[in-house]
């Protein structure tokens, strides 16, 4: 027989196996990955929404700051920060252990969960005193700065038991 002559065919392979459709193990994992995405997703969106009322409180912060430095007037300063603090405060504690505090007590109150006492030394106890001062008066023995710098960690520091 003649080699020439033989009805001989090239191999023919099959279709190489296509990745799609995925397995139905690869689409139990995508819908496992979106879920976990979404609940990501949600919690930091809960804890964005949470946060709200400090952020808008630190801004608010900012704004009394920059007003004190073009006025210097640390009355007007100090029933700001008061206010600030009380409405701040009300966003994340009940308000029946808040509404009511005064004096020491309002001062124990901010200070609870801090690192350190800053509304029990002499910044931070002059917001109880300054909003209340004649502001024709002398203000060289107040500590603005460490009234601003308590403030401000106290809106920074979250309350004990809140995200």
């Amino acid at each position: 027989m003649d080699e020439t002559q033989l009805p001989l065919r090239d191999l023919h392979l099959p279709d190489p196996i296509g990745w799609w459709p995925p397995a139905p193990a690869w689409w139990f994992l995508v819908l496992l990955a979106a879920i976990a995405i979404g609940y990501l997703t949600w919690q930091a969106y809960k804890k964005w929404r949470f946060n709200h009322a400090r952020r808008f409180a630190l801004q608010e912060l900012a704004r009394y700051e920059t007003e004190y430095c073009e006025h210097r007037n640390p009355v007007r300063l100090a029933k700001q920060l008061s206010e600030l603090l009380r409405r701040a405060m009300l966003a994340y504690a009940p308000r029946d252990q808040v509404a009511g505090l005064t004096g020491e007590a309002w001062l124990q109150w901010l200070d609870q969960g801090m690192p350190l006492p800053y509304f029990h030394t002499e910044g931070g106890k002059s917001l109880l005193q300054l909003p209340y001062r004649d502001p024709a008066s002398d203000f060289s023995s107040v500590d603005v700065d460490a009234l601003l710098s308590a403030v401000r960690i106290r809106l920074r520091v979250p309350l004990e038991g809140a995200a």
